[in-house]
This record gives C-alpha cells, structure tokens and sequence, in this order.
C-alpha cells in the first residue's frame, strides 16, 4: 500500500513537472539532478533501436521508436535511471539511460556538406556529406567541427550540423 502511494505521489510530481514546464535541473545551476553533468547537452544513442515514453519508466506508453544507431539527441532532463531526450525534429521522450552514450555524433543539415582537410573553406575536399549522414564528433573552435565518418575525417562548418551547440564552436 505504502510502495503504491509513493509511486502514485512520484507520478503525479511528474505529470506536475510535465505540465508547467519545470524541471529540476532548473533549480540545480544548469546541471542534471542525478548525473551532476550540464543540461541541456547532446548524447547519442547505443542502440539501433530504442523507446521513447511518454514518462519515466518501462510502465509508461511508448511515443516514439527512434531507429538509428548513433543518432545524436539532446538530452533535456533526468530522473533515476531514465533520461528525457529529443531529435533534431523535436521528437522524443524518455528513454532508459543504457540505450544512450556519451560519445558525441552530428547529423549533417545541409543537402551537401564539404568536409575539408582543415579549418577553412579554401582546404582540400576530403569528401562530401548528404542530408542525414551521421557523423562523430571532435573538437570545435571558429565555427568549425572536426568529424569523422566511415573512415573520412575532415573539418566542416559547425552551422551545418544538428548535435553541437553553438556555444562550443568557441573562437
């Protein structure tokens, strides 16, 4: 009885929470409430397959499958062992922590992308990235992001890719 009372109580906290927008990160100075890392931030996802809910737990419907491999996500908030994600589309919900890694990939937003031997958009052409190829992500500075896909690794313009804030793309 007591075990179905906490549970009814989290939920309705929850629903609560979804309801007016807050979040607990919030009140923690931008940072997760059960990790302790920054939030927002990007991940990307383990699995070739995983579930997005519409609430914390396996009990909760399903809203969403995503169905890529590596796809990076924006991961808005945390409770327990599940993390609330989103893709570039703004689709997502709450998914299981294991299905989601730390390791950063993009997704190029462009219809054709350059990825160049170095920083700038006089270098050499290493190859040429379509709409929705995911690539994984280096380091960032002047609005350039080194990549790495299929075996090509170059540098291209951090405004043509979804999975990178701004604010690394650092000067």
């Amino acid at each position: 009885m007591r075990k179905t009372l906490l549970k009814a109580a989290l939920a309705a906290c929850l629903a609560l929470q979804m309801l007016t927008g807050t979040s607990a990160f919030a009140e923690n100075d931008g940072k997760g409430p059960i990790t302790g890392l920054p939030m927002p931030r990007f991940v990307s996802m383990k699995a070739a397959e995983g579930y997005a809910r519409r609430g914390p737990s396996s009990t909760h419907r399903i809203d969403w499958v995503f169905k890529r491999r590596n796809m990076p996500l924006l991961l808005v908030d945390e409770y327990g062992q599940w993390r609330r994600v989103q893709d570039q589309e703004g689709a997502g919900g709450w998914m299981h922590y294991s299905l989601l890694s730390g390791n950063r990939s993009v997704i190029v937003e462009r219809e054709e992308l350059d990825l160049r031997r170095s920083p700038s958009p006089d270098a050499r052409v290493s190859a040429r990235l379509k709409a929705g190829v995911v690539a994984w992500l280096g380091e960032c500075g002047n609005g350039w992001c080194a990549l790495e896909v299929r075996g090509a690794e170059g540098w291209a313009e951090q405004s043509a890719l979804w999975g990178v804030a701004p604010e690394e793309a650092r000067d």
